[in-house]
Parts: structure tokens; sequence; C-alpha cells
């Protein structure tokens, strides 16, 4: 299992969970209850599922590509650290990956 620690848009700790290699962060934030909506289904055709990475985990991610990106710049509160949770595949290199959810955040479905 991959560790995986959400927190909060302030920093603090939400939730650690575990995930599987090859498990994409937005499904595992979803068992998880993390307010991200994902309203594309994690196809990348929207920014929903915007997540702050660590600076240490970021570095260990590949590159994001230039259509995530594009919609990076149109996520509320996107940082140098920010990427798409659609987009990460979880590895033995991210085990104790963190992430911050943005402050706005919101799951429509889960409140």
């Amino acid at each position: 299992m991959i560790t995986v620690r959400f927190h909060k848009a302030d920093g603090t700790l939400d939730r650690e969970v575990g995930g599987r290699p090859g498990q994409r962060l937005l499904d595992v934030a979803w068992a998880a209850g993390q307010p991200l909506e994902g309203a594309c289904e994690g196809v990348m055709a929207c920014s929903t599922c915007h997540v702050i990475v660590d600076k240490r985990d970021f570095a260990k991610l590949p590159p994001a590509s230039d259509e995530e990106e594009d919609l990076l710049d149109l996520a509320a509160h996107a940082t140098r650290n920010s990427r798409l949770a659609c987009q990460i595949v979880l590895s033995e290199e991210l085990d104790s990956l963190s992430v911050r959810i943005p402050p706005s955040a919101k799951n429509w479905l889960y409140g």
C-alpha cells in the first residue's frame, strides 16, 4: 500500500489513507471522502480535482503535460506545486505522498 496524506486548505492533516500502485490519486481521494469533484470523472477535461502537492513529493512526479498545464491555468488557488489528481498515478516512489486540498474545492455529490 502507498500512504497518501490529505491536508486541509490550512495545512492541517485531515486524513491518512492507503492506495494501491497504479491507482489514480483522484480515485483514492474519492474513496477517502475528500472534497474533490472531478466533474469530468478523471478524463482531464476540467480542473475540479486540483490538488497542491508537497514540494518534496512534487519533485518525484513526472512533468505535467501541456493539456494539464492549460487546465491548471483555470484552477482556483493554483500554485507552482499544483497538479490534477486524475493525472497522478500512485507508485512506490510516491509512498507518503502529501497533498493539500485547495480552499475552493467542493464535491457537490458529498456536500
